[in-house]
């Protein structure tokens, strides 16, 4: 079991890997991507009322 001195097995035939996965998972990492799509929508008063309310221990 002797290993060669670039860290491949004796056995292992394959090509040298030329990082083109990497590269492809570093470019679908970089993509901006909507996978869970969420209303940019201000919040109003209302969501502040209801926020205080359930602070002060009130329920509706």
């Amino acid at each position: 079991m002797h290993r060669d001195p670039k860290g491949r097995h004796l056995a292992d035939t394959r090509s040298p890997s030329t990082g083109s996965r990497t590269a492809q998972f570093l470019r679908i990492a970089r993509v901006q991507r909507d996978t869970f799509p969420r209303r940019h929508t201000p919040t109003g008063g209302t969501r502040l009322a209801q926020f205080l309310r359930i602070a002060r221990g009130r329920m509706a």
